[in-house]
């Protein structure tokens, strides 16, 4: 079962790349082997494969324009 994380506070900041492209992350999906960040897009690309991987998802997309 994954777990979806939604906070009040930010985790992930301006440093905090997309592992596909470069633009900001977004999302932070936790793996046993590492984590992987994504942007609002390549991570509404591969959820849902990455929500059957993974046992934390960190979704801050709510942020995407603010």
């Amino acid at each position: 079962m994954t777990l979806i994380t939604e906070t009040d506070e930010r985790v992930l900041n301006l440093q905090d790349r997309c592992d596909s492209c470069g633009a900001q992350a977004f999302v932070m999906v936790k793996l046993l082997n590492g984590n992987l960040m994504f942007c609002g897009h390549h991570y509404s690309k591969h959820s849902d494969k990455l929500n059957s991987q993974s046992y934390e998802i960190v979704d801050e997309r709510e942020y995407i324009d603010k």
